[in-house]
């Protein structure tokens, strides 16, 4: 639901949630000040509108088996932009894609086995347009909370 008013509770919330969203309701009612019933009602409401869309683990692709982690983006060809958008699901090696303005149409993060499965998935796109792949040597900033702005 688009214009949500978040209260400062809420934020707060929000906050440890982001944090670890396995934490207790109980001990992020100890640090925001409420009880954990209420706690676990306003988390409900920010579910039930859309604010909180779900929970998830994070994982670590080095120590699932994936050596790469690399950006590509994709410009596609004249008509062969849907069929891309309707095959992108079913490539195991894409942890996100975002259809995007400018030059490109689609950047997507990848994670892939070794230079030799990036081959292979490079080989699967160009059916589909010109790619351009950048290797992730770390991560500077990543799954970073969205926090309050304030004077907005």
């Amino acid at each position: 639901m688009l214009n949500t008013k978040i209260d400062a509770l809420n934020w707060k919330i929000l906050h440890f949630l982001q944090q670890n969203a396995r934490e207790s309701f109980a001990n992020i009612a100890r640090k925001v000040g409420l009880t954990a019933p209420a706690v676990a009602e306003r988390v409900k409401k920010m579910e039930d509108v859309g604010v909180i869309t779900g929970y998830k683990a994070v994982l670590s692709h080095s120590h699932t088996g994936f050596q790469l982690k690399a950006i590509i983006t994709l410009r596609a060809f004249m008509g062969k932009l849907k069929p891309f958008l309707e095959a992108v699901n079913s490539y195991e090696e894409v942890v996100n894609c975002y259809r995007i303005t400018g030059n490109e149409n689609i950047i997507m993060m990848v994670v892939l086995k070794d230079q030799f499965h990036l081959e292979k998935f490079i080989d699967k796109l160009i059916q589909y347009g010109e790619t351009r792949t950048h290797i992730i040597l770390s991560d500077v900033v990543s799954n970073a909370p969205i926090r309050k702005k304030e004077n907005l």
